[in-house]
């Protein structure tokens, strides 16, 4: 009689696929709220779509993924740091328009289902949900052999926020003048980490255990500073305006732009209106150690630099010249840079 074959004998494991559904719905239901209207497990996650508090409700979605930062989660076996990543990354891309979150979705794949792994990322995950106010409300654990190389993973989350329509931050009142504030981040957040492991592993010859005394720890852990969340300083200030006449609102925020990939070059023209443009003052706010250390070891170009990593500025603000003070009392930030006509960034 010939052999049954089983699904698990050509590599999938439903088992395993149950143990870790069962973790991550433990973590999954502790970023639950009222307006959660499904458990995790349903073919689709249902949230409440009522905003009676708005008069014009807008829903906005983002996707990502955290690249090659992977690789180093990966070397190191930390995997909850990640999903943090993810999250509050996706976080600050809708964060640039004005909206706050309401649930996010995840998709991981792997080769072969490691449950404690698949937790540990979604743990990470689920703590960034909840620090944000954010739902997760479900996603997608994948099991395809053959695919991945053995303990490799790929990870990519899916968000949704609201913002009122009147209160959309969109950059249309920029005008020369204009200050560019810049809120520190704590690393190279999600962005230009192919270049990163080039320059130190290949480059540098150091391995993730390698101490350094100039960033003060080891390679890996500088790598892995976890992207950080905008929305706790700068949430409270989105329904806020300026000036005296409160009747016409003019916005203490004119525009927002998260430094992902492309660096400043590339992500600051994404906001501003035609005939404006940025100048950057570089020097007027503590760059990291890591960045300066990797334009050494490769003799990287500083307009390189500028277009790949965020320089040690995670969100640039951009506000009218009477409403600076204001936001440098509230938000931890730097003075950066100023609008000028014409168009583009220019770093100074």
């Amino acid at each position: 009689m010939a052999r049954s074959i089983s699904y698990a004998d050509a590599g999938v494991s439903i088992d395993n696929a149950n143990r870790a559904v069962a973790k991550i719905r433990e973590y999954a239901r502790a970023t639950f709220n009222e307006r959660t209207l499904t458990e995790i497990g349903s073919f689709g996650g249902m949230f409440s779509g009522a905003f009676p508090d708005m008069s014009e409700p807008i829903l906005v979605a983002s996707a990502d993924g955290v690249g090659t930062k992977l690789k180093l989660a990966f070397e190191t076996g930390i995997h909850n740091t990640v999903g943090a990543d993810l999250v509050n990354h996706c976080v600050n891309d809708i964060l640039v328009q004005g909206a706050r979150p309401l649930f996010f979705l995840d998709y991981f794949a792997t080769g072969k289902l490691e449950p404690d792994v698949t937790a540990s990322v979604v743990e990470g995950m689920a703590r960034a949900c909840r620090e944000n106010g954010c739902v997760l409300l479900g996603g997608e654990t994948a099991e395809m052999p053959d695919f991945y190389p053995p303990g490799e993973y790929d990870l990519a989350g899916f968000i949704v926020g609201v913002v009122d329509k009147p209160k959309v931050v969109d950059g249309k009142s920029i005008v020369p003048g204009d200050v560019v504030l810049g809120i520190p981040s704590t690393g190279l957040q999600t962005n230009g980490y192919s270049l990163a492991r080039k320059l130190f592993f290949e480059v540098g010859g150091y391995t993730p255990d390698s101490y350094i005394e100039e960033l003060g720890t080891t390679v890996g852990e500088a790598l892995l500073a976890t992207h950080s969340s905008f929305l706790p300083q700068i949430g409270p200030l989105l329904d806020e305006v300026s000036g005296a006449d409160k009747s016409v609102r003019v916005p203490l925020i004119k525009a927002l732009v998260h430094i992902t990939g492309g660096g400043f070059l590339e992500n600051i023209p994404r906001i501003l209106p035609d005939g404006v443009s940025v100048e950057i003052n570089r020097g007027t706010w503590p760059e990291l150690p890591i960045f300066g250390m990797m334009q050494r070891l490769g003799n990287v170009s500083d307009h390189e630099m500028f277009r790949t990593f965020n320089m040690g500025i995670g969100m640039v603000l951009i506000c009218a010249r009477d409403s600076m003070e204001t936001l440098m009392d509230r938000v931890s930030c730097f003075e950066i840079g100023q609008v000028a006509q014409g168009s583009g960034v220019s770093i100074v």
